[in-house]
């Protein structure tokens, strides 16, 4: 019996395409033109609909330029095959697009960037301007000034967040596996899975963490992870190869397809969820727990009973219990080496000692989200 059309993918106007590094370059660690053009056939393709391109294959790009052999392992010459390749992917892809009229617009992002509420705005609404202007996204981590304290990890992450942030109705990963397979797909007796509804989909099923090519950083378990994080705010997520990419825009049969699990949220806390890096942390008495967990109160000084780290006011941090386990991550309004004279007192208190600029939250709720136990 044919599968029945996935109709939410058919229907998405607004739509995120991640391409993973081994479906656009070669063994060696070139660009190759023609895996770059085939893809670009697809999307130009999907009229009426606005598309933005996650590229990974900037490091791969700059790897024979630069005479390296492989990836390297240490983040000043990843940062350095970034620089050289950056610039090499997005000339492939303006001479590509342009075969077609249309133009392209580099968007780099860092974790540390999109984290933050002034910065998230303002990715926003760059990627809305160029949606408004005709102009193809293409988006990448930052990789030549990115370390390893505020990096996404990997594309997919990142295109899961990204998808969020433009509020699309659709996220497509492209690979060179064509969907998820309940086992390791080189080995026999495997068999693709057409469909997730949900996590317990997923139970007793072992998920790879390597790739084939050895140039990029993901692997399906960072796929399905993007899958978790695109689903759980309510969009649909499609995993295929590339040389599947037409028929997985299409609503057709192809790959995994992830049904949503929930409903979309305030953007700015999807990224506080998962791509921002704390600067520190606060600990809590039992009673604030129960105030941000069970009642959803802002953070008020009086709950606190420590902090740790060295942050100043709009940076994110934790908030842990009295043992130490985070319940809640969020953007703080204080520099910590202010916070220890707040603790414990109420905000009253403080503002008649130290001004009505103390009367305010630690992390105030709209700044807040929990973490899940």
């Amino acid at each position: 019996m044919a599968a029945a059309p996935r109709q939410d993918v058919s229907d998405a106007r607004r739509i995120v395409v991640k391409i993973g590094s081994s479906s656009l370059t070669t063994a060696a660690g070139g660009l190759d033109a023609d895996r770059v053009d085939a893809l670009v056939d697809v999307l130009v393709k999907q009229d009426g609909r606005q598309i933005v391109l996650v590229s990974s294959g900037a490091i791969a790009a700059g790897l024979a330029p630069l005479g390296l052999s492989r990836r390297p392992s240490d983040l000043p010459r990843q940062q350095a095959a970034a620089s050289v390749g950056q610039g090499l992917l997005l000339a492939r892809y303006t001479a590509s697009f342009a075969r077609y009229g249309r133009r392209v617009g580099q968007v780099l992002l860092t974790s540390d960037d999109t984290s933050r509420r002034a910065h998230y705005r303002n990715a926003y609404r760059t990627l809305d301007q160029l949606f408004t202007m005709g102009v193809v996204p293409v988006v990448n981590e930052n990789d030549t000034v990115a370390t390893d304290e505020i990096r996404f990890g990997d594309n997919d992450r990142l295109a899961a967040l990204v998808a969020h942030l433009v509020r699309a109705d659709l996220l497509v990963l492209l690979s060179d596996v064509d969907g998820l397979y309940d086992g390791d797909p080189a080995k026999p007796g495997t068999s693709r899975i057409a469909e997730v509804s949900g996590p317990e989909d997923l139970a007793g099923i072992e998920i790879g963490r390597a790739g084939r090519a050895g140039v990029g950083t993901g692997g399906m378990v960072t796929k399905v992870e993007a899958a978790a994080i695109a689903t759980g705010a309510g969009i649909p997520v499609v995993l295929a190869s590339a040389s599947q990419a037409a028929d997985a825009l299409s609503g057709a049969p192809a790959g995994t397809y992830f049904r949503p699990t929930g409903r979309r949220s305030a953007g700015r806390l999807l990224w506080l969820a998962h791509a921002s890096t704390p600067r520190g942390s606060v600990t809590l008495d039992s009673g604030a727990v129960r105030a941000i967990t069970e009642r959803g109160s802002s953070l008020l000084p009086a709950g606190i009973t420590g902090v740790a780290g060295d942050f100043t006011a709009g940076e994110p941090i934790e908030l842990l219990d009295e043992s130490g386990h985070a319940v809640a991550r969020g953007l703080v309004n204080f520099d910590a080496r202010e916070i220890p004279r707040l603790i414990g007192r109420s905000t009253h208190d403080l503002a008649r000692e130290l001004g009505p600029a103390y009367e305010r939250e630690v992390v105030h709720r709209d700044d807040l989200v929990l973490l899940r136990a």
